[in-house]
């Protein structure tokens, strides 16, 4: 079955944990303006294992190592000549991870793409148009490299979503929308801060989506806050949802491992999730092969005939 087909029987599908801050757990080091792009070329056994841990755990989807490999990223890094390089080899070790680890299992690639600016910093951030040729770029070389979907990551307001969107949509692979989400003071849920402050994950998702997508995810979100904005997403969205937080908190270029959440407590969350009808669930930042695993053994594999 395609994926498209395993969500519309209402399947529940296993996602990855986290790449880059798993590179970091494991002794890679980051780059102070590209973080993790760059480990696919210079650590690429290390990388390889991850996905296999991952694969090996019980994920059905793996994300390559592009989060952060765009073009004008890697140009703010100096890396520039390294763009066609940084995203093939990142492909081409989660095939390989797949290749060795998946048996009769299928096991799908997922190609990653964001709007991370340099350093982590919104100011050092392109203009819209330069960001887009980026994207289009991007999605261009992972789509000729192999992915099996593009998983638009980290999308935070409109107009940088929309431009992803169009980009990823362009090369004719299934596109995920990923969206980072943030509680207000008032408890409303709204975009992560970084493009566009206080606006409400209601108001973005509509004319995000509008644009193509076939699958609206909560990611590189707060544990908290991603059942309150799938709950958003339900009112907003008629097609299949995902689920994929964090846990710790960043300080450029590293991962602070403070008071990740314990596997065991991660799959209760994550049932909650399946009851309100989640269907694909994984993990961000801090989430390792051991919380995947326990999702692979534990999860039902099927949403439950009766959503609220």
């Amino acid at each position: 079955m395609t994926l498209d087909e395993r969500l519309a029987a209402g399947q529940v599908i296993i996602l990855d944990g986290a790449t880059g801050t798993e590179l970091e757990r494991r002794g890679v080091p980051m780059h102070d303006v590209s973080w993790s792009s760059i480990a696919s070329l210079s650590h690429p056994a290390t990388l390889r294992q991850i996905h296999a841990d991952y694969i090996a755990a019980g994920a059905e989807i793996v994300i390559a190592n592009t989060f952060a490999a765009s073009r004008y990223l890697l140009e703010a890094a100096g890396l520039a000549e390294q763009v066609r390089a940084a995203n093939e080899a990142a492909v081409a070790l989660a095939r390989e991870a797949r290749d060795r680890a998946a048996g009769q299992r299928e096991v799908w690639i997922a190609g990653s793409i964001s709007p991370m600016a340099p350093a982590a910093e919104r100011g050092r951030r392109p203009d819209l148009a330069t960001v887009a040729a980026s994207f289009r770029e991007q999605a261009e070389i992972l789509a000729q490299a192999g992915v099996d979907l593009l998983l638009l990551e980290m999308m935070r307001d409109v107009d940088y979503a929309c431009a992803a969107v169009d980009a990823a949509a362009a090369t004719g692979l299934p596109v995920w929308v990923g969206f980072s989400c943030a509680a207000a003071a008032d408890d409303e849920v709204i975009m992560a801060p970084g493009i566009v402050d206080d606006l409400p994950f209601e108001r973005a998702l509509g004319p995000v989506m509008a644009r193509g997508g076939s699958l609206v995810a909560i990611m590189h979100s707060e544990i908290e806050v991603t059942r309150p904005a799938l709950a958003v997403a339900r009112r907003h969205w008629r097609g299949p949802l995902g689920a994929y937080p964090h846990s710790g908190r960043f300080v450029m270029p590293n991962w602070q491992f403070d008071d990740i959440i314990a596997p065991a407590a991660y799959l209760a969350e994550a049932e909650r999730w399946v009851a309100d009808g989640v269907q694909v669930i994984g993990g961000c930042c801090g989430i390792g092969p051991d919380h995947i695993r326990l999702l692979a053994e534990r999860l039902p594999r099927s949403l439950p005939r009766e959503i609220p």
